[in-house]
């Protein structure tokens, strides 16, 4: 798969409104399954477009993204007061074990998932945490985001999460993406 990053010098598409074809913020909340008090990462939070809209409904809201870059643009750009920043990869994440109550990626489940990656968020989402997987599907016709052979297909996705130890509640593909739920 390509492992690569959104590039910064295009971070103003990132905040593209017609983003909420593949994934709107009801249908994200809805299945991070939030009450207010958790605590929730975004992976690869990129400008916050997401962020902005799931921090609302979680206590503490930490943006996770490899390009410290574009925490500066989204901290020009205003964030939540309950979001902090952490410039990490998600194969090497700043949290204690057990400290997220959630985590959710738009969109870059493909930059992140390989099996370091994936037993890191087993390893900081406390039991029973959720992961909320949105990302381009290896089936979708390839017309936005990244090329058709850097994709996973749905089924890839929930084979790899299970092989991390995450117990997969649902899983659903559309025309260009897929949507994974599964708890640690």
């Amino acid at each position: 798969m390509g492992f690569h990053t959104f590039p910064v010098d295009r971070a103003e598409a990132l905040e593209d409104e017609s983003r909420y074809r593949y994934c709107s913020p009801e249908e994200l909340v809805a299945a991070l399954a939030l009450d207010g008090d958790e605590t929730v990462a975004d992976l690869g939070s990129g400008t916050g477009f997401y962020t902005d809209d799931v921090a609302p409904f979680a206590g503490e809201t930490y943006a996770v993204d490899v390009q410290s870059e574009m925490h500066d643009i989204y901290r020009e750009k205003g964030a939540p007061e309950n979001v902090s920043f952490v410039t990490a990869a998600v194969a090497d994440l700043p949290f204690d074990d057990d400290e997220l109550d959630a985590a959710y990626s738009t969109m870059t489940h493909h930059e992140y998932a390989d099996a370091a990656g994936l037993a890191e968020l087993r390893r900081v989402l406390a039991p029973g945490g959720r992961l909320v997987t949105v990302d381009w599907s290896a089936t979708g016709a390839g017309e936005d985001g990244p090329p058709t052979d850097e994709r996973f297909s749905p089924a890839d996705a929930v084979e790899d999460l299970e092989a991390a130890g995450f117990t997969v509640e649902r899983a659903s593909e559309r025309p260009e993406t897929f949507l994974v739920v599964a708890t640690a």
